[in-house]
């Protein structure tokens, strides 16, 4: 067993326009002031990592680093959330979608995706020069619009969907496998991959590639009903990766997890600060020690009713005092005496 590296805080919630949060020497020593030891990088915004930069010059992934260190963080991983999502857009989605691609490329989802593709690339690749050993991201999806089988799905099409988006992935897990990375993919609805059935369809197609791994997020499971804590035991090996994030489901007569269009506040199913919702989090951290899970208990802050920096300060709090300190030792060990075969046969009679 290993004990869980934490807290850090995924900062995708916490960039702006204001100081402290448009500055990466801001964000850091804020997110240091809330008590986080690392940060998760989203690497969509140059103001907190230009990745072009990063991958093209070590002075400033020196400088990158640096600025993280003197105020007391670790870099624990980069994000590709958005591109990622990008790489496998439904048409039905291009307009939302194009908000997260440069603005000569909207209304060109060709380019869009080779742009998103591109990223993705780069940043793997600087994962793997910032001394990094995963990358989080999202699948993005092409069968998504045909999640419930009404009307009837025309033979073959989600089979077709999750072919095609395999084939999009496996050059960059491949390229992942060269640079020493797992591609870790949140599990999230709106991707393809949103549960452990359709990561299986998805990991068969890639031929069980052993770069393409799990970001573990029980807040999701909440919402979709599913048991959060045998899919640790499930998919230990494949979870590399470990966002905090509480949640809410209370289903009632009007509602359920579809939620009726109704905003976050109004849903049956919401996130929550922690603490907040219903994620059993002795449990979780339980089971990921158990199993030896050794990578960073990452904060995401989502939640329908309190303030960002409120449930910042108190997620720091909340993952410290969640961590598991290993033993090094069974705690019957005052009892242990020496091996004495002869002892051993005369108490089993041999």
């Amino acid at each position: 067993m290993r004990t869980i590296k934490g807290p850090a805080l995924f900062l995708a919630q916490f960039i702006g326009d204001g100081a402290p949060f448009d500055s990466w020497q801001g964000i850091t020593r804020w997110a240091a002031d809330c008590g986080y030891a690392g940060v998760q990088v989203p690497t969509n915004d140059p103001r907190i990592l230009d990745l072009d930069r990063a991958v093209e010059s070590q002075d400033y992934r020196d400088e990158f680093l640096g600025i993280a260190a003197a105020s007391g963080i670790e870099v624990t991983e980069l994000s590709t959330h958005l591109q990622g999502q990008l790489v496998a857009v439904h048409p039905a989605y291009d307009t939302g979608f194009d908000a997260f691609a440069p603005a000569p490329l909207r209304g060109n989802p060709k380019a869009r995706q080779e742009w998103a593709v591109e990223q993705v690339g780069k940043a793997i690749r600087a994962s793997r020069l910032l001394g990094l050993n995963a990358m989080a991201t999202f699948s993005g999806a092409l069968a998504w619009p045909y999640l419930y089988p009404w009307p009837q799905r025309a033979p073959g099409l989600v089979e077709a969907a999750f072919d095609a988006l395999a084939d999009r992935w496996r050059p960059l897990l491949d390229l992942a496998e060269d640079q020493g990375i797992d591609i870790c993919y949140e599990i999230h609805p709106g991707e393809d991959l949103h549960d452990g059935v359709t990561f299986e369809m998805f990991l068969d197609r890639v031929g069980g590639h052993a770069r393409a791994n799990m970001l573990y997020d029980p807040s999701h499971y909440v919402l979709q009903q599913l048991d959060y804590l045998q899919n640790i035991d499930i998919y230990h090996d494949r979870i590399r990766m470990f966002h905090v994030k509480d949640a809410e489901f209370r289903p009632n007569g009007r509602q359920g997890v579809y939620g009726g269009y109704q905003p976050w506040v109004d849903r049956a199913g919401r996130f929550r600060s922690l603490g907040d919702g219903q994620v059993d989090f002795g449990a979780v951290f339980s089971k990921l020690t158990q199993y030896g899970f050794d990578g960073w208990a990452v904060v995401e802050w989502e939640c329908a009713l309190k303030h960002p920096e409120d449930g910042a300060r108190e997620g720091a709090r909340f993952v410290r005092d969640h961590i598991i300190r290993v033993t090094p030792h069974a705690f019957d060990d005052f009892a242990a005496s020496a091996i004495d075969r002869g002892a051993i046969e005369r108490a089993l009679g041999l």
